[in-house]
């Protein structure tokens, strides 16, 4: 196959020089393939998202007042929890600059999605940035990347119980630290996350962050703390489990490949992903599950990924991977199997001690 250069540019500075010589496809062909309409976003259709999920908050909120019953806050917290979820991959969007063609519009959106859910916008943007650039790159992806044998190995114990037994709590831990082996803070300026030209977004982002964390302190100390457990804190809890449960499983599979160095491509990486189904959720997370066709094209509002995943699938064939398995069961066997990749070799996969 003659090698066959293609460039996609897109919002979020993703724009990768294609060198294809391995897959039989290109960037060009999948982007053919979808409707053009999958690319243009609608104000209409994300402002309704948006706050159709604004709506779902504030009822359940009135809800669980009204009732104040312990037969009811699980309940809620679970509902609660979800839909912070859910506003989340609205803010997603809005990171993505799909959520409409006006940046003032997604980062206002951003900012009102993020900062109630404790999520710095801005910088997690960036770092989300970094991480689809680099999808499938071990060497320089931004999170749930493999770590080597030999640095399994080596790794302390907490480590290795943060990493692969309570990982669905991550999440704070990263906006701070970032993952093991990578330093910055998505809250500094300073941070090597960060470009100099990007300090004030980052500053926007730390300032709203640290005023909604003291909104919660004032209403903390107007109500007590039982009231921020029930109504704050066991829905975050949720969320953040939700925020790491999917990120995870679409990128730890024991058959999706990671590349080191030149046999590393933007479309390689973007397709070493993998679609989940998550049944009567699908929807209510808006179809986050459908990761492979987000991967390639980020500048896809999610309504239209759907579409774009049938249309790209026949061309991928073989490449594209996707999993109809019951969520517990891919969990609980990527948890068990996926915790290291070779010290080498150019295309690689996650093993574990249990296979060895």
């Amino acid at each position: 196959m003659q090698s066959n250069t293609v460039a996609f540019n897109n919002p979020d500075d993703c724009e990768p020089s294609e060198d294809i010589t391995k897959l039989p496809f290109t960037l060009q062909d999948l982007k053919a393939a979808i409707p053009a309409e999958c690319f243009q976003p609608s104000v209409t259709k994300s402002l309704f998202y948006f706050f159709r999920d604004i709506l779902i908050i504030g009822l359940l909120y009135a809800v669980a007042n009204y009732l104040d019953s312990w037969y009811f806050w699980p309940v809620f917290w679970v509902m609660q929890g979800t839909m912070f979820w859910a506003l989340f991959v609205v803010g997603h969007d809005c990171g993505h600059q799909s959520f409409s063609k006006h940046k003032w519009l997604n980062d206002l959106i951003g900012h009102l999605s993020h900062t109630p859910i404790l999520v710095p916008y801005h910088g997690w943007r960036i770092s989300h940035r970094t991480h689809h650039k680099n999808t499938g790159n071990i060497d320089n992806d931004e999170s749930w990347y493999p770590v080597s044998e030999s640095q399994y190995k080596e790794m302390p114990l907490v480590q290795k119980l943060g990493r692969y037994y309570v990982f669905l709590l991550a999440y704070p831990v990263y906006l701070f630290k970032r993952s093991p082996g990578k330093e910055g803070s998505h809250f500094s300026p300073s941070s090597p996350l960060f470009k100099p030209s990007e300090k004030w977004d980052i500053i926007t982002s730390t300032a709203l962050w640290i005023g909604m964390v003291a909104l919660l302190g004032f209403f903390t100390f107007q109500w007590g703390w039982m009231w921020l457990l029930k109504y704050y804190a066991m829905p975050y809890i949720v969320f953040v489990i939700w925020l790491d449960l999917v990120t995870f499983l679409h990128h730890t599979e024991s058959d999706i490949p990671w590349y080191r160095g030149e046999d590393w491509t933007f479309l390689k990486g973007a397709i070493s992903s993998i679609d989940r189904d998550y049944g009567f959720i699908n929807h209510i997370h808006h179809d986050i599950g459908t990761h492979v066709a987000h991967h390639i094209f980020l500048n896809m509002p999610h309504y239209n990924l759907l579409k774009a995943t049938e249309a790209i699938k026949p061309i991928m064939g073989e490449y594209f991977h996707e999993s109809k398995e019951p969520i517990w069961k891919s969990v609980w066997r990527s948890a068990l199997s996926c915790h290291f990749v070779p010290d080498t070799g150019s295309k690689v996969y996650y093993t574990s001690n249990h296979q060895k």
